[in-house]
């Protein structure tokens, strides 16, 4: 076997092992939200260190690859996609952390619980973890298809967000003295959002590898939407 395929193999291995962490991590934030779990979201907070350091590490070991085997087709389209979803999945797990530090920084009385259930924040929290697994599973397995399929489920995260705003909108007018409840509950949301949309931008990078065909900005927009 050749040096860059070992390298491959083993850049792989580790990235998939970075996505099984955020997923975690992601899992851990979203139980401590919804049970206001202080403990646990102590624990998101403290490995968060373990994710940055891991980050670090392959990014350093695309750059080694690319230096030392100037890799090129398939090979390198693998090391730019796994550089830019090592940087979106170090950003998902910021977001978690954000989540873990409301749970640990909210106020005893927390969410009413009316309020939560109108804002479907379980429904997204639930559709941002498939996402996560989802997109895992298509780099492991190597099937552009599976990765397709994440970019629906982020039109639903979108829409669960837009609605969501008008709803805690409308409770803020009734319940004018809650406003700081209402501001944090959008800022969960929004955090949840904005993990969706790094899902889907790993989506992206995965059908780059695997089908040479760029998604971003709205690049080959027929065949997203044909597959």
């Amino acid at each position: 076997m050749k040096y860059i395929e070992n390298e491959l193999e083993g850049l792989k291995r580790e990235i998939l092992e970075m996505w099984e962490l955020v997923y975690s991590q992601l899992n851990r934030a979203g139980e401590s939200l919804l049970s206001l779990d202080r403990d646990l979201a102590k624990e998101v907070v403290c490995r968060e260190k373990r994710v940055n350091a891991f980050e670090l590490k392959i990014d350093s070991d695309c750059e080694d690859i690319i230096a030392l085997y100037a890799p090129v087709s398939v090979d390198l389209r693998f090391v730019l996609a796994v550089l830019k979803i090592n940087t979106n999945l170090e950003r998902i797990a910021d977001f978690c952390e954000g989540i873990a530090q409301f749970v640990l920084q909210y106020p005893s009385i927390g969410i009413d619980a009316e309020l939560f259930d109108k804002t479907r924040i379980r429904t997204m929290l639930g559709v941002v973890k498939e996402m996560l697994q989802e997109g895992k599973e298509a780099l492991e397995k190597e099937k552009s298809q599976l990765a397709v399929n994440i970019f629906d489920k982020d039109s639903l995260v979108d829409e669960l967000n837009h609605g969501a705003t008008g709803i805690v909108a409308d409770y803020l007018q009734q319940y004018p003295d809650r406003a700081a409840e209402c501001l944090n509950l959008i800022s969960i949301i929004r955090k949840m959002e904005r993990i969706g949309d790094h899902c889907n931008n790993m989506a992206e990078e995965i059908v780059f590898y695997l089908d040479a065909k760029v998604l971003k900005h709205g690049g080959m927009q027929n065949d997203k939407t044909e597959k």
